[in-house]
Protein backbone atom coordinates (compact mmCIF):
# COMPACT_ATOMS: atom_id res chain seq x y z
CA UNK A 1 0.00 0.00 0.00
CA UNK A 2 1.37 3.66 -1.37
CA UNK A 3 1.66 6.63 1.74
CA UNK A 4 -0.65 9.38 0.00
CA UNK A 5 2.41 11.90 1.30
CA UNK A 6 5.03 9.80 -0.75
CA UNK A 7 7.13 12.42 -2.83
CA UNK A 8 7.58 11.22 -6.40
CA UNK A 9 11.16 10.51 -7.18
CA UNK A 10 11.23 13.28 -9.48
CA UNK A 11 10.61 15.44 -6.82
CA UNK A 12 7.47 16.83 -8.30
CA UNK A 13 3.71 17.44 -7.04
CA UNK A 14 1.37 15.53 -9.53
CA UNK A 15 -1.01 18.33 -10.98
CA UNK A 16 1.15 21.29 -9.84
CA UNK A 17 3.76 23.08 -12.11
CA UNK A 18 6.82 24.04 -10.69
CA UNK A 19 7.54 27.58 -9.65
CA UNK A 20 10.90 26.98 -10.22
CA UNK A 21 12.63 25.60 -13.97
CA UNK A 22 15.86 23.86 -13.81
CA UNK A 23 18.16 25.21 -16.96
CA UNK A 24 17.58 21.82 -18.27
CA UNK A 25 14.18 22.79 -18.46
CA UNK A 26 14.15 26.48 -20.07
CA UNK A 27 16.76 25.11 -22.40
CA UNK A 28 14.19 22.56 -23.48
CA UNK A 29 11.14 25.02 -23.40
CA UNK A 30 13.19 27.89 -25.35
CA UNK A 31 14.86 24.89 -27.75
CA UNK A 32 18.37 26.27 -26.68
CA UNK A 33 21.66 24.49 -25.44
CA UNK A 34 22.13 24.29 -21.99
CA UNK A 35 25.32 26.00 -21.88
CA UNK A 36 22.88 29.23 -23.78
CA UNK A 37 20.72 29.27 -20.81
CA UNK A 38 23.68 29.12 -18.84
CA UNK A 39 25.47 31.74 -20.69
CA UNK A 40 22.08 33.75 -20.33
CA UNK A 41 22.06 33.26 -16.38
CA UNK A 42 25.09 34.47 -15.71
CA UNK A 43 25.26 37.38 -18.02
CA UNK A 44 22.47 38.15 -15.96
CA UNK A 45 20.27 38.83 -19.24
CA UNK A 46 18.16 35.85 -17.49
CA UNK A 47 17.52 36.55 -14.05
CA UNK A 48 18.08 33.61 -11.60
CA UNK A 49 18.65 32.06 -8.19
CA UNK A 50 20.98 29.39 -6.52
CA UNK A 51 19.21 26.89 -4.18
CA UNK A 52 20.69 24.76 -1.79
CA UNK A 53 24.05 24.06 -0.67
CA UNK A 54 25.19 23.36 -3.49
CA UNK A 55 23.87 26.51 -5.49
CA UNK A 56 22.12 24.81 -8.07
CA UNK A 57 20.58 27.36 -11.00
CA UNK A 58 17.12 27.45 -11.16
CA UNK A 59 14.84 30.01 -13.12
CA UNK A 60 11.71 31.39 -11.70
CA UNK A 61 8.78 31.14 -14.35
CA UNK A 62 7.28 34.47 -14.26
CA UNK A 63 10.80 36.07 -14.73
CA UNK A 64 11.00 33.20 -18.10
CA UNK A 65 7.94 34.88 -19.55
CA UNK A 66 9.21 38.13 -18.56
CA UNK A 67 12.32 37.43 -20.66
CA UNK A 68 10.26 35.96 -23.14
CA UNK A 69 8.54 38.65 -23.39
CA UNK A 70 11.44 41.30 -23.44
CA UNK A 71 12.69 39.11 -26.97
CA UNK A 72 9.52 39.78 -28.59
CA UNK A 73 9.18 43.14 -28.33
CA UNK A 74 12.96 44.14 -29.03
CA UNK A 75 12.26 41.44 -31.89
CA UNK A 76 9.17 43.15 -32.88
CA UNK A 77 11.56 46.89 -32.64
CA UNK A 78 14.27 45.26 -34.59
CA UNK A 79 11.71 44.62 -37.42
CA UNK A 80 10.37 47.71 -37.29
CA UNK A 81 13.56 49.68 -37.76
CA UNK A 82 14.63 47.02 -40.47
CA UNK A 83 11.99 46.98 -43.20
CA UNK A 84 12.27 45.02 -45.83
CA UNK A 85 12.99 46.40 -48.97
CA UNK A 86 9.81 45.84 -51.40
CA UNK A 87 10.56 44.56 -54.92
CA UNK A 88 9.77 46.71 -57.52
Amino acid sequence: MSDSHEVPEDGQTPGIEPRFLTLEDVAGYLNVSVPQVYSLVRSRELPAVKIGGRGVWRVDREQLDAYIKRLHEETDEWARDHPLNPRG
